[in-house]
């Protein structure tokens, strides 16, 4: 009796959606990851300086994508950034997947740990810092995502023209939704889009941008541009003289490696707005504090502690028994994550006082 024929390997059009993103993610890894790392730097980005030294290593906690980062600090202006920095193609395979919502993640808990009314209510405490001004016409969300911004942001300013630009296609889904009225997708130093909002803005919002694009300085410089003359820059980032950053070290959720590429300190802000041509208007640290430092370092230390997930990125799935086992297990641990999310909103009237303030305010006018 002849043997049956073998069949041929399932084409990746007729996969499971599951079995194609670990199919994927096989064939990028097996070409090697050095093709996501750039040459090390010996100088700053920032000044120039060659006095850096490694301020931590840190694998990438989030996700669990292989790989050791490291983040160095300059010794003449304290700028922190990943050294050596991810390249385009690092950027984009650390970023993927990471808005798809993977429920069995309990990193997601570091994020839901300030809760919807508290982010909520966080958003508006931003957006209300520009009440003292002039009701802007127009109103440009940096970095926008979703545009929950623009959206909270709309509520106490009903007048204005809300725009969002983002680098992934989220923003072009908040203008289906209504969030914003028109909807760029790319970094705001890109030529093309620079030259089209430029002077188009009262106002210009850059929330916890600028630690993601590979250029701060130019997407900072771009900002200004898309700012009609008189306008306002409002800027919110992590303030890596934290004592959060020391104490946590890298679990510290604004460290974020390997997708957080730059930390800037308060001072060289004010520094590089100031020669740019910018009346520093008001800086704040108290009310731009958000209390989730603790809760996020205990939801990475539980996602590092839990056995494996199944992701795609991983070669060999978990069995079924260390499956049930994570499930249980998050189950069990959410209520750490909660009490560390307790103790943080506890604490964040005292906190915001002190140095363990972690963010940063800046509002700036265009002269």
């Amino acid at each position: 009796m002849s043997a049956k024929p073998v069949p041929p390997p399932a084409s990746p059009s007729v996969l499971h959606p599951a079995e194609q993103r670990r199919a994927l993610y096989t064939a990028e890894l097996a070409q090697g990851t050095d093709r996501f790392h750039g040459p090390r730097r010996e100088d700053c980005p920032w000044c120039g300086s060659t006095r850096l030294r490694t301020r931590l290593r840190a694998p990438d906690l989030l996700q669990g994508k292989p790989g050791t980062f490291a983040v160095d600090e300059c010794g003449d202006c304290a700028h922190a950034f990943q050294n050596p920095r991810l390249t385009a193609e690092g950027l984009a395979f650390y970023h993927r997947g990471l808005h798809e919502g993977h429920p069995d993640e309990v990193a997601v808990l570091a994020e839901r740990a300030l809760g919807a009314h508290g982010r909520r209510r966080h958003l508006r405490a931003t957006a209300r810092a520009m009440l003292p001004f002039p009701e802007p016409e127009s109103w440009l969300d940096v970095g926008t995502g979703h545009a929950h911004f623009p959206e909270t942001a709309n509520e106490l300013f009903p007048y204005t023209s809300f725009d969002g630009l983002d680098p992934t296609p989220r923003v072009a889904r908040a203008r289906e939704a209504g969030r914003v009225e028109e909807a760029y997708v790319g970094h705001l130093s890109i030529p093309e889009i620079t030259t089209r909002l430029r002077a188009r803005y009262d106002v210009v919002s850059v929330l916890h941008h600028l630690t993601h694009v590979p250029y701060p300085r130019e997407e900072l410089r771009a900002a200004l541009t898309a700012l009609r003359p008189g306008g306002h820059l409002l800027l919110e980032l992590p303030d890596p003289r934290s004592a959060f950053a020391t104490l946590l070290g890298k679990w510290w959720l604004p460290y974020g490696q390997p997708r957080h590429l730059h930390l800037i300190p308060l001072s060289n802000l004010r520094t590089e707005l100031e020669s740019q041509g910018c009346t520093i208007v008001t800086t704040d640290r108290r009310a731009a504090h958000v209390p989730r430092d603790l809760a996020g370092a205990m939801a990475l230390a539980l996602t590092r502690a839990l056995p494996t997930p199944d992701a795609p990125w991983r070669a060999v799935p978990p069995g079924e028994f260390r499956c049930r086992l994570r499930t249980a297990l998050l189950k069990t641990s959410a209520p750490l994550v909660a009490a560390a999310a307790a103790l943080d909103h506890t604490l964040a009237p005292l906190l915001r006082h002190t140095r363990f303030a972690n963010t940063y305010r800046v509002i700036a006018r265009r002269n």
